[in-house]
């Protein structure tokens, strides 16, 4: 089941956007040079560069020239903290009251969005002293960010077993009943992650809602277990980080990562940094899961709070990282932050063709590896409007020797 039901285009000022925009002249991951019309939310037309100069009534469209631009699916957000984001600076304990938290995670999403992030998934803790207050205002930055970027809420209770248990799997249902669209939380932390994971799948099964949970994934026999228990959920389940499968014995890891695939469960893993504690970074075993069949997605975990006072949120940096550290093609580590992010939020594929939908990231580069490498200048398009765009201008001191060489050079007097 997606995050949140599929809605019609809205402009910002929250009235149906039927307008037509023409992207003209972007270069595909192909090579090709096109134009692209999109219209209704989706992708209209792909043609040859200058071939799709009006749009489908014969008026002409409103255009964003993207010549040195590459033209991608937008990527997804499927592993972000919204509600803890932008607090490493702080002092004093976190300030968890609902002006709040609601400034920052919409803080965050825009922070995402500018890097081309139009879907988030964020996790939000209920219960213990913030109750449902920072899940409240979480949906309420997700309603002022209607138009603009999808952000959705996982539930995610501290203790769902024993005594406390029941005051925790009624905080969960009400999540629900909220707003929230995914059940989840962090077994690990449970006196029993057994009885945890039965909890929150029954949960789900009940309620017809997707899973996702925190777990470090260093323990085989209980990976074994929620594996065996998760398998099938109809609605679908996501594990992260799993950052210790990279540390189990090759033969458990690769055990596990059949089970994973076996049961159907997608894995995120968070290349720029966890959202725990020091001694459980690391990233998961990506190849090897993919070998074994594991959907692998890549998400960016906590942004710039106390588990990671650094952390910048860009996807193009995970897909990086994938590529530079753990040895995935361009292509697969893109897709890790694009494509299989949005399979895990539940949302539809992307591609760059007629009939798919208009969410889409220019970056400027001739190459998909060039455009990791140095991703500065994007322009991002969500439901078939440019909602955020990041110019970037490198300049040089004058010098003959850099003028007679006619270095590329990108300048302020460049627009699109």
């Amino acid at each position: 089941m997606p995050d949140s039901q599929p809605q019609p285009p809205h402009s910002s000022s929250g009235q149906a956007d039927t307008a037509t925009l023409l992207l003209c002249g972007a270069r595909l991951t192909d090579g090709r040079t096109v134009d692209v019309r999109l219209g209704g939310g989706r992708i209209e037309a792909v043609g040859t560069a200058g071939s799709l100069a009006t749009g489908v009534a014969g008026t002409l469209a409103a255009r964003v020239d993207l010549d040195g631009y590459l033209l991608l699916p937008a990527p997804a957000e499927p592993h972000a903290h919204v509600d803890t984001a932008l607090t490493a600076d702080g002092e004093g304990p976190l300030a968890y009251n609902s002006p709040e938290v609601q400034r920052r995670a919409t803080e965050a999403a825009l922070l995402q969005l500018g890097h081309g992030a139009t879907a988030l998934r964020s996790h939000v803790r209920v219960g213990d002293v913030q109750g449902l207050d920072a899940l409240a205002a979480v949906l309420q930055a997700r309603r002022s960010l209607r138009g603009l970027a999808e952000l959705t809420a996982v539930a995610m209770p501290r203790v769902l077993t024993g005594v406390a248990g029941a005051d925790g799997l009624a905080m969960l249902r009400d999540a629900v009943k909220m707003g929230a669209t995914v059940v989840g939380g962090c077994p690990d932390t449970d006196p029993d992650p057994t009885g945890y994971v039965e909890a929150v799948l029954e949960m789900a099964e009940e309620l017809g809602c997707p899973v996702d949970l925190h777990t470090d994934g260093a323990d085989p026999a209980r990976l074994a277990r929620l594996t065996a228990m998760a398998g099938g959920l109809r609605a679908g389940v996501t594990l992260g980080p799993c950052a210790g499968l990279g540390r189990l014995p090759a033969e458990a890891a690769s055990r596990a990562a059949d089970q994973l695939a076996a049961a159907g469960i997608t894995v995120v893993c968070l290349p720029q940094g966890g959202c725990g504690s020091v001694d459980r970074r690391g990233v998961a075993p990506v190849r090897m899961l993919r070998a074994a069949g594991v959907r692998v997605a890549a998400g960016s975990g906590a942004l710039r709070d106390l588990s990671n006072p650094v952390g910048r949120g860009d996807p193009l940096e995970a897909a990086y990282l994938l590529a530079s550290r753990w040895g995935l093609r361009p292509e697969e580590a893109y897709d890790a932050v694009a494509g299989a992010a949005r399979a895990a939020l539940g949302l539809p594929e992307v591609r760059v063709e007629a009939g798919f939908p208009a969410e889409l990231l220019a970056v400027r580069g001739e190459g998909l590896a060039g455009a990791l490498s140095l991703a500065y200048s994007r322009i991002v398009v969500h439901r078939g409007r440019v909602v955020a765009r990041t110019s970037a201008v490198r300049e040089y001191c004058n010098s003959a020797t850099v003028a007679g060489m006619d270095l590329p050079r990108q300048g302020r007097a460049e627009s699109s």
